[in-house]
């Protein structure tokens, strides 16, 4: 039976998820589209990037901030309290201090527990160096995501290689794990070939929030390397902990040909990406980079753009290099340079990056796809 033709389920969508992030939007979009009603229960704790690192640099320390969290759960207990019956709570991300609140309510009603863990703040918090700031903190932030890991029913998770790190490091059963790649909204990110390009240069276009796994520096050091090739040049939309750094990377290399641009619209990013001609990935080397695919690659994959990124296990498991994307060495912008070279100088493999890449999107990663894949977990707890 078709997950269409079944009786509709309520989700309960809980937690102080980041609301304004793609994923969580995806998400409850996916479960509309696929005829699932979804009952947010949210309440905001965090404010932003820079609140979540001040708490975790040892805020979280401070009497002030468990007032915060306090009154957060207060709210959201309300919140809960409207919320009526339902047939499957769903923690959005990041939700490894709602897990506990969530098992509770939802064992109360008997009803099953479902976690979109997504990424893993430990592992997080070690990319932004917090095991040198306080090793303290980063072992507690480990305790609560082992311990939280053992609580829901069931585990969503973007990659097979993030699903690998968690059975490992938490001893989490196979069977509990759900795949659901990141995608990206193909109702926005769609290919737009009635936008034409303002000049002949080669534009490559990195977008995103400068954080290390990103590996920014590398793409302003493979930027220097192609200073003699005046037509490449680079575009840098976002801000974020490196953007500082780059900048002045840029300047004290002289690179004219590099342009830094605020956050974007996402009208306006949308025709940024269709003026340009290559997306630029990520090329650091943390257990994150290794593990995820971002957002930025799927969402130039939906546009049919050629996309270069550094390689990894989790990128081998999901698309062929030189078929669907354009992979290179990590931490390496020689490897970067000569990527971007070989796009510049053949046309025609820039061709079919674009059109199997956008090939592949459409069969395993657009919207309506991960919808369906969505919904049909959900339907599986019923059963």
């Amino acid at each position: 039976m078709n997950v269409s033709e079944k009786k509709s389920l309520r989700v309960c969508y809980f937690g102080t998820y980041r609301a304004n992030y793609e994923r969580n939007r995806l998400m409850i979009n996916r479960l509309l589209s696929g005829g699932i009603d979804v009952i947010p229960c949210h309440a905001t704790l965090w404010q932003g990037f820079e609140d979540r690192q001040q708490a975790a640099s040892g805020g979280w320390k401070k009497p002030a901030f468990w007032l915060r969290v306090l009154k957060a759960y207060i709210r959201l207990l309300n919140e809960y309290r409207k919320v009526g019956d339902y047939d499957v709570m769903l923690l959005g991300y990041p939700g490894q201090a709602d897990v506990l609140l969530g098992r509770i309510l939802s064992s109360l009603r008997g009803k099953p527990l479902v976690w979109d863990v997504l990424m893993s703040i430990y592992l997080i918090a070690r990319e932004r160096q917090l095991e040198q700031r306080s090793p303290f903190t980063i072992r507690l932030i480990h305790w609560l995501e082992k311990t939280a890991m053992h609580m829901p029913d069931l585990f969503i998770v973007d990659t097979p290689t993030y699903a690998a790190w968690y059975q490992q490091e938490y001893q989490i059963p196979g069977e509990k794990i759900r795949l659901l790649p990141l995608g990206a909204d193909d109702r926005i990110f769609q290919p737009l070939p009635d936008i034409q390009k303002t000049s002949s240069d080669f534009v490559c276009l990195y977008y995103g929030t400068y954080i290390p796994n990103h590996g920014v520096p590398i793409i302003i050091e493979a930027a220097h390397r192609l200073a003699d090739h005046p037509a490449i040049r680079f575009e840098m939309v976002g801000v974020g902990p490196e953007r500082q750094k780059a900048e002045q990377m840029a300047k004290e290399l002289g690179l004219q040909q590099v342009t830094f641009i605020d956050w974007l619209e996402k009208d306006a990013l949308v025709k940024k990406i269709a003026e340009s001609d290559v997306i630029l990935g990520t090329f650091g080397s943390t257990p994150q980079a290794l593990m995820t695919m971002q957002n930025k690659i799927h969402e130039g994959l939906a546009m049919a753009k050629p996309v270069i990124n550094g390689d990894s296990p989790a990128m081998q498991a999901i698309l062929s290099h030189g078929e669907e994307i354009y992979l290179c060495e990590r931490e390496n912008p020689d490897a970067l340079m000569e990527a971007i070279l070989a796009l510049y100088t053949q046309p025609e493999l820039c061709q079919t990056l674009s059109q199997r890449g956008h090939q592949y999107y459409l069969k395993h990663l657009s919207f309506d796809h991960l919808s369906q894949t969505l919904c049909a977990i959900m339907y599986s707890l019923m059963s």
